[in-house]
């Protein structure tokens, strides 16, 4: 028997087997559906099949619960030149969130995480934590060296979305690089799931909620746990923010003066409703043949950008009518939001790390930010490696969601300078 998340991407599938892409529209969660048109499903559809060829099988459907609530099904597809994997997120109200067509790879189960060379297992030991005292309180994962005391210690914030701990993408867990290689080198760092990972559907139809309120609670929290730790120095506590997580780390900073310093990964700085823009224009960009018909999406995107920075947005503004279907509280709280220049105004040293093959955060659109507010900053170092993604970690040519696929890890060099810049 079908489980109806199953189903959902079945029924997906067969309505685009059939051309009748306005139909799988209506099949995307509300805030989703926005963001697409029937033009743009069936250009990227066809865009595919003209790469691979006719269907000639379709394999069992495997389900992937993610701890959120949601369930990812994926699919083998078989062509006659070959093949792709139906990947699709499906809510807890069997509602898409999403749909791709990755490598036909993909469609296997995620094998386990496997540590990186540079991690040492043995070097430290790890223990559950438990953030916050609420209904919307989290759990995470302390990493203690096993060195003498007292240690320099790192909190981990997450980039935007619902993620877990270790910040898991795909086949990736980034968090999980960052604590085993950090703590072999002997640097405590505790990691905690989102409270949009932990509580998704509390939250879901929160009309008031903002950066501060998915972040800072947790993250105090954290520094406080670390404090209270015999083997931290509590004086030598940072932060090591990645994506949004560098973006709202400067805000931290200045709530918690104990913070010793920041570290940023791939640090957003430009607006984010304008980075969505950005963002939807370069992936469009890399399939010329459906940039007509993602175009219809960008303008829906610009024109709600354009609302946000407008006069007209209130508390009241519908979150159906804004990016992401976020409230706009969220939003209000972001447009009064400058990163870079708060980071400015702090008195401590920053670490601020950038792939120069990130599209996501790029050296141009977001780096340059900081670099322009931080030119006076008396301890601020910036390391570029070209070569990396936003997941820092290697490749080649355009980066593309597609590269995030396959397993990888963060990169020895950022683990080894994080490392160094600490101790």
């Amino acid at each position: 028997m079908l489980t109806a998340p199953v189903e959902v991407v079945l029924s997906a599938l067969e309505l685009a087997r059939a051309g009748r892409f306005a139909e799988i529209r209506e099949l995307f969660a509300p805030p989703v559906r926005p963001l697409l048109t029937p033009e743009a499903l069936e250009a990227g559809w066809n865009t595919e099949l003209a790469r691979q060829g006719p269907i000639t099988n379709v394999g069992v459907p495997l389900a992937e619960p993610t701890g959120t609530g949601t369930v990812v099904i994926k699919v083998a597809v078989t062509c006659e030149r070959g093949g792709f994997a139906l990947i699709a997120p499906v809510t807890e109200q069997s509602q898409l969130a999403g749909l791709q067509l990755a490598p036909l790879g993909a469609a296997e189960p995620i094998a386990p995480w496997e540590p990186p060379a540079y991690a040492d297992p043995e070097s430290f030991g790890e223990h559950a934590v438990s953030l916050g005292t609420d209904a919307l309180a989290v759990d995470g994962t302390l990493s203690v060296p096993h060195r003498p005391g007292p240690l320099p210690a790192v909190v981990l914030l997450a980039g935007s979305g619902s993620l877990d701990r270790d910040e898991t993408i795909g086949r990736n867990k980034p968090f999980k690089d960052l604590a085993w290689g950090l703590a072999t080198n002997g640097v405590a760092v505790l990691r905690f799931d989102k409270v949009t990972y932990s509580h998704a559907s509390d939250l879901q139809h929160a009309e008031r909620f903002t950066l501060s309120d998915e972040y800072l609670p947790h993250a105090l929290a954290a520094v406080e746990c670390l404090r209270a730790h015999p083997a931290i120095d509590d004086a030598r506590i940072f932060l090591l923010g990645h994506s949004l997580g560098g973006t709202v780390a400067p805000r931290i900073a200045a709530a918690e003066p104990s913070v010793a310093g920041l570290i940023l990964l791939a640090g957003g700085a430009q607006p984010l409703h304008w980075v969505l823009v950005r963002q939807f224009t370069y992936l469009a960009s890399l399939r010329p043949d459906d940039e007509s018909a993602s175009r219809p999406v960008i303008e829906r995107l610009t024109e709600q950008a354009k609302r946000i920075d407008g006069p007209d947005l209130s508390p009241t503004t519908p979150a159906s009518e804004l990016p992401l279907g976020a409230p706009a509280s969220y939003w209000l709280d972001l447009r009064d939001y400058d990163p870079a220049a708060l980071a400015a105004t702090l008195d401590k040293p920053m670490l601020i790390l950038q792939g120069g093959r990130d599209y996501q955060v790029t050296v141009a659109d977001d780096l340059a930010l900081w670099q322009a507010a931080l030119s006076d900053h008396p301890e601020v170092t910036i390391r570029v490696y070209p070569e990396l993604n936003h997941l820092f970690a290697p490749g080649s040519g355009p980066s593309t969601p597609a590269e995030y696929e396959p397993a990888q890890h963060v990169d020895a060099r950022v683990i080894a300078d994080i490392a160094q810049w600490l101790l």
